[in-house]
C-alpha cells in the first residue's frame, strides 16, 4: 500500500529547510541534553529570532532534536499554505472538515518494534533546572472509548518512573480524564499509546479542541486534506499515525500512582500539580532513522502556539458568527493562556462588554480579556496598552466574575483550578473626545529613504 510522503514529519523538514533556509538553525556542534535546548531558545527568544531548531548531535542522545517548530505565526501559516492574516480562518475550515483515519499495514514506525521494553532508550530532555527529570514534552496520548471506538488525543508530560512506566498528569481534566474514569468503571485499565514526533499537523491537530465524539486523528485528516495514515499497535490495536518516529503502547491503570514535577509549565513557573498517573508501556514502536520532535516548555511560543492557535481559531469563528462586527482575536504570548484581545467596531453601547462576555464564557482558561477598536493592532502589548491607558474607565469599563473553573496549573488558583474572570472595555465607546494623531505616508516614505541612505536602518 502507498504511503502519504506530504505526512512525514521528515520530509516536511527537508522541504522546509529547502524552501527557507534563513528560518531553520542547525547546531552540528555538541549540545547538553540537560538545558542545552533550551538555552538556545532563550538566547533566541532573547535576540527577537525565532527560528526552527535542529540540533543534530545532543549528548546522550541517540537521534537528532528538532524544536521551537510552533514558535512562529508566520511558520505555521506557511505550513497551513496561507499568510499570517489568514492563519485562523485556514486552521478552523480545514479542522471542521475531519476525515476518517485510514488504516495501513505496516510503515516507517512499525520498523522496529520491542516488547523488551527499557525507557532509558528513549530520548527526552531536562528542559529547566527546575524540572525534576528529563521530560517527554511532545508525548500525544492516544485512547479509545471502550463504547465507541472514537479515539482521542491529547499532550501530557512524562517523566520515566522505572524502565518501563511513566509519570504523567492529566491534569487538563479533559476527555482523556473522562475516558478513563469509563474504564475504572469497568474495572480495567485504559489501552493507551504515547506517540512522539509527527507532522506539525497532526501535532496541531492533538491540541483541537472538539466534542468529544469527534476523533482528532480526524481532524488531522482534515488539517492534511487526505486521511490520517494510522497503523494497529500490535498488542491494542489504537491506531497510531504510520509516519510517527515513536510509539509506547501500554496502559494507564487508573488505581496506580507515582510522584512527578515539578516541571515548568506554560504559565512561566514550575507546577508541582499533578495527577500522578502512570503509563505502563508494553510495546516500543520506533522508525529506524528516528528524531526526537520536542516542545519547549514553561511560556514559549513554542509551547504556547501549539495550544493557542487551535483555540484562536474556534474563538475567532465563534466570535464572528455570533458578533459581526467582531474582526480580530490574539491571545498574546506575554499572558500565557490566561489573557485574550478582541478587535471590533462597536456598533452600539455595551456590544463590547458582550462580546467580553461570550468569550469569556466559552474559553475557561481566559482570565483576562481586553476588547479594543478595530483599528488597534491586537498583535501588539504596546497598542493594546495604549488602548487601556486612553479608551479605559475603570468605575465604568471593568467587570469581574468568580467561582469559575479555569486552569489547575495557574498558579494562583485554589487547586481545583477555580478562578475569577475580567473583562476590560478599552474601546473609545460613543462619547470619547479625541482623534488619533496621523503621519502622512508622503512623511514616512521620505524616512525610509533618508534612514537607508544613511545607513541607519539595522
Amino acid at each position: 500500500m502507498n504511503l502519504s510522503p506530504r505526512q512525514d514529519a521528515h520530509a516536511f523538514l527537508a522541504d522546509y529547510r529547502r524552501a527557507h533556509p534563513d528560518d531553520v538553525l542547525v547546531i552540528d556542534e555538541p549540545v547538553s541534553a540537560e538545558e542545552g535546548v533550551t538555552g538556545l531558545i532563550y538566547e533566541l527568544i532573547a535576540r527577537g529570532r525565532d527560528e526552527m531548531l535542529v540540533c543534530n548531535k545532543v549528548d546522550g542522545v541517540e537521534t537528532p532534536v528538532v524544536s521551537n517548530v510552533f514558535a512562529s505565526r508566520r511558520r505555521i501559516s506557511r505550513i497551513l499554505g496561507v499568510e499570517p492574516g489568514g492563519l485562523h480562518e485556514a486552521y478552523q475550515s480545514r479542522a471542521s472538515r475531519p476525515l476518517a483515519p485510514r488504516v495501513v499495514n505496516a510503515g516507517p514506525v512499525t520498523e522496529i518494534e520491542s516488547s523488551d521494553v527499557d525507557l532509558s532508550a528513549v530520548p527526552m530532555l531536562r528542559h529547566f533546572a527546575s524540572d525534576r527529570a528529563p521530560y517527554i514534552t511532545s508525548g500525544i496520548v492516544i485512547a479509545e472509548d471502550p463504547d465507541t471506538g472514537v479515539g482521542n488525543m491529547s499532550y501530557h508530560r512524562s517523566m520515566v518512573h522505572s524502565p518501563t512506566e511513566l509519570a504523567t498528569s492529566l491534569h487538563s481534566r479533559g476527555d482523556l480524564w473522562r475516558l478513563l474514569a469509563k474504564y475504572a468503571a469497568l474495572g480495567r485499565p485504559m489501552p493507551v499509546a504515547m506517540v512522539i514526533g509527527g507532522h506539525p499537523l497532526f501535532m496541531l491537530a492533538a491540541s483541537a479542541r472538539v466534542p468529544s465524539d469527534v476523533d482528532e486523528r480526524a481532524v488531522a485528516g482534515g488539517l492534511f486534506g487526505e486521511p490520517l495514515e494510522v497503523v494497529r499497535t500490535p498488542r491494542h490495536g489504537i491506531g497510531v499515525p504510520v509516519w510517527a518516529d515513536f510509539v509506547l503502547e501500554g496502559t494507564i491503570d487508573p488505581q496506580q500512582h507515582a510522584e512527578e514535577g515539578p516541571f515548568g509549565e506554560f504559565s512561566g513557573y514550575s507546577s508541582h500539580r499533578s495527577t500522578n498517573n502512570v503509563l505502563r508501556v508494553e510495546t516500543v514502536l520506533r522508525r529506524r532513522d528516528a528524531m526526537l520532535v520536542d516542545v519547549e516548555g514553561g511560556n514559549t511560543a513554542d509551547h504556547l502556539n501549539l495550544a493557542r492557535i487551535p483555540r484562536e481559531s474556534e474563538l475567532a469563528e465563534k466570535l464572528k458568527d455570533r458578533f459581526p462586527d467582531v474582526t480580530a482575536v490574539h491571545y498574546p504570548t506575554s499572558g500565557t493562556h490566561f489573557h485574550c484581545y478582541v478587535a471590533l467596531r462597536p456598533s452600539r453601547p455595551g456590544q463590547a462588554r458582550q462580546v467580553l462576555l461570550g468569550l469569556l464564557g466559552w474559553d475557561p482558561y481566559v482570565k483576562t480579556a481586553v476588547a479594543v477598536d478595530a483599528d488597534v493592532d491586537v498583535t501588539s502589548d504596546a497598542d493594546v496598552l495604549w488602548a487601556l491607558a486612553t479608551h479605559f474607565q475603570p468605575h465604568r469599563d471593568v467587570f469581574v466574575v468568580d467561582g469559575l473553573p479555569g486552569s489547575p496549573l495557574d498558579p494562583s488558583s485554589d487547586p481545583s483550578g477555580t478562578t475569577s474572570r475580567m473583562g476590560l472595555d478599552a474601546t473609545r465607546g460613543p462619547d470619547f473626545a479625541g482623534d488619533r494623531i496621523v503621519v502622512s505616508e508622503s512623511a514616512r516614505t521620505n524616512a525610509r529613504r533618508l534612514l537607508g541612505t544613511t545607513g541607519g536602518a539595522q
